[in-house]
């Protein structure tokens, strides 16, 4: 009788433990991240790139013209403020990279973020949503937007080889290659290759969980082949590693996930840690100490690691958090934990300049990866500001 009684337990706790799983999807990626191998160990001192990742939506709710100028320009204030009295190992302020909206495009918006990232605050790269779309139609238009924000606002660098404009891709709504199962928000299922063609350099929308768009691979940096016919070509892939070679259609460069066991819902179940800043999860040292112990990095140079957040930067509920005290404490505290330049130095870097050090690493680059952050793509014409430059503004 009490077997019978204690098989029962067992198996509602089952029961309940899977469901549990799948009403936050994380059937996706669970497994994929209770096996993965630990970091292995470094001698010397580790490297923390820190790259800060907006869907930047001023139009967030569709608001009126003159709440979107209020958020735009309160960025351009506040975080200029903020970020200017932090400094990395190699004297830069900590870099935003606005991942702006192509249907939310307004001029004199891109003016003011362009005039902040030419003060050396960060850089403006791309974020699409759409939904129900056709090859045709998406190449259009995002051939037309990258044009747009070069020319205009002299964004987005051109290749030293071929002249093609560059860009870094964010996903709106997480659906990149058509990865929600209900198939809304998107519906290319060639959309790696068609960003290939482009001219993308590397996609920045994962992690996405609690999204069922999140893929089984997690916290790594890896090349995804597309399947013209099958959506979600993105799910797994090859891990860029030192020596390698790059493959496949489009570089994946994920932000960290896992489980949070510093913040527990009732005190007993874990949160999902999935890089996302904003009020209701505030930037912590337990945070940031899971962002570094995760140790995202090339494989063969895991003294170099590659922590990738994110947040939707114009929705007025979190701008405190973004603008205000717990941003400005994550820093202090990346600040005086992970740069003594014996255990761990600090570098601020922009999505372009994490793609950078990403391939020098691949070919074999070792050392101090501030000095890669142009590695193979230059900084866009209309942000091209020496330190010194940037010094002297601040």
């Amino acid at each position: 009788m009490i077997a019978i009684v204690l098989l029962a337990f067992i198996l509602l706790v089952a029961i309940a433990v899977t469901a549990a799983i799948r009403a936050r999807n994380m059937q996706y990626w669970l497994w994929g991240y209770l096996t993965r191998r630990a970091p292995p160990k470094v001698e010397g001192p580790v490297h923390v790139l820190f790259c800060f990742v907006d869907h930047f939506e001023p139009n967030w709710g569709r608001v009126d013209m003159d709440t979107q100028r209020r958020r735009v320009d309160r960025w351009c204030d506040e975080y200029r403020a903020m970020a200017s009295r932090h400094r990395d190992a190699d004297g830069r302020v900590p870099q935003h990279s606005f991942f702006y909206p192509e249907e939310e495009y307004v001029e004199e918006h891109l003016d003011k973020i362009a005039a902040l990232c030419a003060d050396g605050y960060g850089e403006i790269e791309i974020h699409l949503h759409h939904d129900n779309d056709t090859p045709e139609n998406f190449v259009a238009t995002m051939d037309r937007f990258n044009r747009l924000l070069h020319e205009k606002h002299g964004a987005l660098p051109r290749d030293p080889v071929t002249g093609q404009l560059r860009f870094a891709f964010i996903h709106g709504n997480w659906c990149l290659d058509n990865s929600r199962a209900d198939g809304r928000w998107c519906g290319i299922d060639n959309e790696l290759i068609l960003l290939r063609e482009l001219g993308c350099y590397a996609d920045f929308t994962l992690p996405s969980a609690p999204s069922d768009t999140q893929t089984r691979m997690s916290n790594a940096i890896y090349y995804a082949t597309d399947d013209p016919h099958k959506c979600k070509s993105h799910d797994t892939g090859v891990p860029m590693r030192v020596g390698g070679k790059p493959s496949g259609d489009l570089l994946i460069i994920q932000g960290v996930l896992g489980l949070n066991w510093k913040n527990r819902r009732f005190g007993i179940v874990p949160r999902i840690e999935n890089s996302d800043i904003r009020r209701g999860c505030p930037p912590t040292p337990s945070r940031v100490d899971q962002w570094v112990r995760t140790g995202i990095h090339v494989e063969g140079r895991p003294e170099w690691v590659f922590i990738k957040v994110h947040t939707h930067g114009t929705q007025e509920g979190d701008m405190d958090t973004l603008l205000g005290k717990p941003v400005d404490d994550m820093h202090a505290y990346l600040e005086s934990a992970y740069n003594d330049g014996k255990r761990h130095v600090l570098h601020y870097v922009t999505a372009r300049e994490m793609y950078n050090i990403a391939k020098a690493a691949e070919a074999g680059m070792a050392g101090d990866p501030g000095a890669y952050r142009d590695f193979e793509l230059a900084r866009p014409h209309g942000t091209e500001v020496e330190l010194s430059n940037t010094a002297a503004v601040l």
